[in-house]
């Protein structure tokens, strides 16, 4: 056998002892005798049939491949828990997750833009190829690789971007990679409106930030998401506020306090 083989009887004890079982109690549960259980990890039974090794995994709520495959002791107690709750899967895109898209006469992907008024049917719609490719689509320069789509927000939750603007977001397929505090588009199962928020994953949750402090952070089961777009530029039809007096001050401030630590560093 593989190297492969070596990890089912490691995984199989590993498993075992994250679930408090004994070796005799562990035979139970799976209808087998204790001698063969006890054969199979300890690595005397060198060509475990196949029904057992889907029947072991299906216990264990893993598939077989990381069962044979994957060596689980050097996994995190957090890929571990995911791994048994197939959100390692979903997470990494591994698991089958949709993204319609259309291209042009160059077969080269669209921007697809979703209008205000398309905002309710996206929920239902995201994967139906019909419904994207009646969406408006057009290009843009100089983006950079990946899947690209447009978003309009409201409200004030990401001030100072004026309500109205259209973000611009690229698609990220393994959310693992979204890295702390990143502005993101997400779709949610039970929303009738995009999520515009600052992004931080943890554990099995996603914690939500708004630009704009009066809104409290939040956090939403990673199973709610359906799509998460990563922020990359917008577009808006409003002016800039001027700053205001409180940021003229705080830039003052700011610049003292470099000046007094510049001077401090010559003593």
């Amino acid at each position: 056998m593989t190297d492969a083989k070596v990890f089912f009887h490691s995984n199989l004890k590993l498993l075992r002892t994250r679930r408090k079982y004994s070796q005799g109690q562990q035979a139970e549960l799976l209808g087998y005798t204790r001698a063969k259980y006890t054969a199979m990890e300890n690595g005397k039974t060198e060509n475990p049939p196949l029904v057992d090794l889907i029947k072991i995994a299906a216990f264990f709520k893993i598939s077989v491949d990381d069962l044979v495959k994957s060596d689980l002791t050097r996994w995190s107690e957090l890929e571990l828990r995911k791994l048994e709750t197939g959100g390692l899967e979903y997470v990494s895109g591994k698991k089958l997750r949709l993204l319609s898209i259309t291209v042009n006469a160059e077969n080269k992907e669209n921007l697809e833009y979703v209008p205000v008024k398309a905002k309710a049917g996206y929920l239902a719609g995201h994967a139906d190829p019909d419904f994207i490719a009646a969406l408006p689509k057009f290009t843009l320069p100089n983006l950079p690789g990946g899947t690209f789509r447009m978003f309009p927000i409201s409200g004030d939750s990401m001030l100072p971007l004026p309500s109205g603007s259209e973000v611009i977001c690229r698609y990220v397929e393994d959310w693992r990679e979204i890295k702390p505090h990143t502005p993101c588009i997400l779709i949610l199962n039970d929303a009738q409106d995009f999520v515009f928020k600052f992004v931080t994953m943890e554990e099995s949750q996603f914690l939500l930030e708004s630009l704009n402090p009066v809104f409290d952070p939040y956090t939403v089961d990673v199973s709610d998401v359906l799509e998460i777009w990563q922020f990359h530029s917008y577009q808006s039809r409003q002016m800039p506020e001027p700053p205001s007096d409180i940021n003229q001050v705080g830039s003052v401030a700011r610049e003292i306090l470099a000046d007094i630590r510049y001077i401090k560093s010559k003593f």
